[in-house]
């Protein structure tokens, strides 16, 4: 596994899990980083939603389960017997951040469809959309679509578990085979 492809499931996986965190605090009744609820809803999707446990639960779980499928993508690789639900799973993920990534462009050149334009309220969430949102989600997608990408597997493994130090060039394999 290149470090590139490393850095990006790290990246990927990092910022889903922070969000699922954040989710599950949610579940809880805090409000955090906002006042109250009504600011939060509307700090975070543009209208006026429940922030309860039915509604964010699922959503920390969609979460966590996305870092996690893009973490076994980049470790175990495509030719993994679970390599394709991986695969398929990362492209999930992929697709998903840049659909909202794609949205919130829209959002901000001034589309207002599935946003509460008669709150009044929307201010925060479109500087949040334009300086956050939007480019986080954008570069997610890159990076998903870099691990799914990425054509290798995890280091061959002896029995007892521990990486194989076998050479991983042809060069090293060719003097390798000279030196037995």
């Amino acid at each position: 596994m290149s470090l590139t492809t490393r850095t990006a499931a790290l990246a990927v996986a990092a910022v889903l899990t922070a969000d699922g965190l954040l989710h599950v605090l949610w579940s809880t009744g805090s409000t955090w980083p906002a006042g109250d609820a009504r600011a939060l809803s509307y700090a975070v999707l543009g209208i006026d939603a429940p922030f309860t446990p039915p509604v964010v639960l699922p959503l920390a779980a969609a979460l966590f389960g996305g870092a996690a499928l893009v973490t076994a993508r980049a470790r175990l690789g495509r030719t993994h017997r679970l390599g394709r639900l991986l695969q398929a799973g990362t492209l999930a993920v992929a697709c998903g951040t840049a659909l909202r990534g794609l949205a919130g462009i829209g959002w901000a050149v001034g589309l207002r469809t599935g946003l509460d334009a008669a709150s009044g309220d929307t201010d925060t969430f479109q500087l949040l959309n334009r300086a956050l949102y939007t480019p986080l989600c954008l570069l997610l997608a890159a990076a998903a679509l870099r691990v799914a990408a990425g054509k290798e597997t995890a280091a061959p493994r002896t029995a007892a578990g521990k990486e194989s130090a076998a050479p991983r060039t042809a060069a090293g394999k060719e003097t390798a085979v000279r030196a037995r």
